[in-house]
């Protein structure tokens, strides 16, 4: 049995971390599955973005404690090899969809936090978890935290152990939305086949764009990065071709 399950809808890949009985944990073999499966759905170009889910009851559960342990008496040395899963998925240049439908735990919250996008079950539980096993966060967690939500979300969740459900992490901005567990994959599907229909490259050059212009305070600097993107995307074939299709509708209702 494999931990990590691949199905293929359209345009949409849809990868289940399937170790239910440990609650898909982020585990050596998942983290392995994950590097060698967002390689190859990249180098496809007949994917055009990803939903990441988890089967049985829980989303994620975070890492194995055992590793954890161990990486604690090495130094910390082994930490990002536990990192390493969920870091492939927030570097991916694909549009990726977290459909939570249970527990997202301590590195599983990372996972979650790694997807450009997050849509809920009612089900779902988002537990930061680290300082009530005595670690610091890691992996990003504070920073991606707080850029997905508000400061004081990030605090209540990390320091005063607050666990949001699926409609509470709609409502602090940690979720898009929050439906129905029975609805949740097709939906989570739904949102990443718009993004699929996009030219791919177009699709990585924007990402890298919405990322690096968080890193900036004020509006200059954000148009002088999305200046050369812009003009590039502007020469290739998708724009005018785009464009022209654009100008028949118009013409056609007129």
């Amino acid at each position: 049995m494999s931990v990590l399950e691949i199905e293929m809808r359209d345009r949409v890949a849809v990868l289940t971390f399937n170790d239910p009985d440990r609650r898909n944990v982020v585990s050596d073999e998942l983290n392995a599955a994950l590097l060698a499966a967002f390689d190859d759905i990249e180098a496809d170009d007949g994917v055009g973005a990803v939903v990441l889910t988890g089967a049985g009851k829980a989303f994620c559960a975070g890492a194995v404690l055992d590793s954890l342990l161990a990486a604690g008496e090495g130094a910390g040395g082994d930490l990002p090899h536990i990192y390493s899963g969920f870091l492939r998925v927030a570097h991916s240049t694909l549009p990726t969809v977290a459909a939570v439908n249970g527990a997202a735990v301590g590195a599983g919250m990372n996972m979650v936090l790694a997807c450009d996008l997050v849509v809920a079950a009612r089900s779902a539980r988002f537990d930061t978890r680290f300082l009530t096993i005595g670690i610091h966060p890691g992996g990003g967690h504070t920073w991606r935290l707080r850029n997905i939500t508000d400061l004081q979300t990030a605090k209540a969740m990390v320091l005063f152990n607050q666990v949001l459900d699926g409609e509470e992490a709609a409502r602090r901005g940690l979720a898009w939305e929050c439906v129905d567990d029975d609805d949740l994959l097709d939906r989570a599907v739904g949102y990443a086949a718009l993004a699929a229909a996009h030219p791919r490259e177009l699709v990585a050059v924007t990402k890298e764009t919405l990322h690096a212009t968080a890193a900036v305070d004020e509006s200059v600097p954000a148009v002088e990065l999305e200046i050369g993107p812009q003009q590039w995307s502007m020469k290739q074939p998708a724009f005018a071709e785009m464009v022209g299709k654009l100008k028949d509708r118009i013409s056609q209702k007129g």
